[in-house]
């Protein structure tokens, strides 16, 4: 009885805890740079606030960047812009206090003042922009020859729209495999 007892207990905990460790699906998510600081210039002894406030988050596609500033502007630049503190090319300018940026595309997105001296001094941030979905890990295929532009692509192999398929699944499994094992327990045919 008290194995059965155990069974029981081992069924209706195991999900639960698989449940909780996985990733939560979340919505978009508005992030303000640099917490109550704001987009400023910093101070002598924080010159790597920005990269530090950007390296304990997690922006995805999706998500957006709120500057809140004054006296300055935001300038999205490439990653030449970024390293060199170059504002003579940017790719956007924003001077209105209140920029909102939104991240629509992977890969990394690099923000500068658009003071020079304000850049080299450490207002600058760069943010690395993930996926909404985590994309599979497979190994390379064999390349297949050129086609011509007009040829038709062949269509996209499914992919899972998220863990939560994974997780259900394996939920369920291990359900059945529970009822399975409880049934060879009791001794019903």
């Amino acid at each position: 009885m008290a194995s059965l007892l155990v069974l029981a207990l081992f069924c209706t905990v195991l999900p639960l805890i698989l449940a909780s460790t996985s990733e939560p699906v979340r919505g978009p998510k508005e992030f303000k740079v640099g917490n109550y600081v704001g987009w400023r210039q910093p101070y002598v002894n924080e010159t790597e606030l920005y990269n530090q406030w950007a390296a304990n988050r997690r922006f995805r596609v999706g998500d957006s960047l709120r500057f809140e500033y004054k006296n300055d502007s935001v300038l999205v630049v490439d990653k030449w812009g970024y390293y060199h503190c170059n504002t003579s090319n940017p790719i956007s300018v924003s001077n209105d206090g209140n920029t909102v940026i939104n991240l629509v595309t992977p890969g990394p997105i690099y923000f500068i003042s658009g003071d020079p001296d304000h850049c080299k001094n450490g207002q600058r941030l760069v943010v690395e922009v993930m996926t909404l979905h985590p994309i599979s890990q497979s190994p390379p295929s064999i390349a297949s020859p050129p086609q011509p532009y007009w040829a038709v692509s062949p269509a996209p192999s499914p992919q899972s729209s998220s863990g939560v398929s994974v997780s259900v699944t394996l939920v369920s499994v291990l359900m059945a495999l529970s009822v399975n094992v409880v049934t060879l327990v009791l001794g019903a045919p």
